[in-house]
């Protein structure tokens, strides 16, 4: 099953987006049988659309068995959370906030 994540994109992606997945959440959409090059060309498309319109960010997950953990994952923008692998886990931390500021 693929996996996309928005937050905080134009209505521009959100419609594209939902033309080729179901959105099951307000910006969450997954399609359990979307193949390798429909994929990338729906990756092609939200990586050139963020270079002209950026903000937001984009997550993208999908069952990849030659991947750490089973799960390929890609992402635009800023995610709110940090991606970490740690000895072969990928971890999803936030950045620490320095108590000074």
């Amino acid at each position: 099953m693929t996996v996309v994540v928005t937050n905080d994109v134009a209505s521009r992606t959100r419609g594209f987006l939902a033309s080729c997945m179901l959105e099951v959440a307000p910006g969450v959409y997954t399609s359990p049988k979307l193949t390798a090059a429909v994929r990338e060309r729906i990756w092609t498309v939200l990586v050139e659309w963020h270079g002209r319109w950026p903000g937001g960010s984009v997550l993208m997950t999908w069952p990849d068995a030659a991947a750490q953990g089973g799960q390929a994952l890609r992402v635009i923008g800023l995610p709110q959370k940090l991606l970490v692998d740690h000895d072969g886990v990928i971890l999803a931390c936030r950045p620490r906030v320095s108590e000074d500021a």
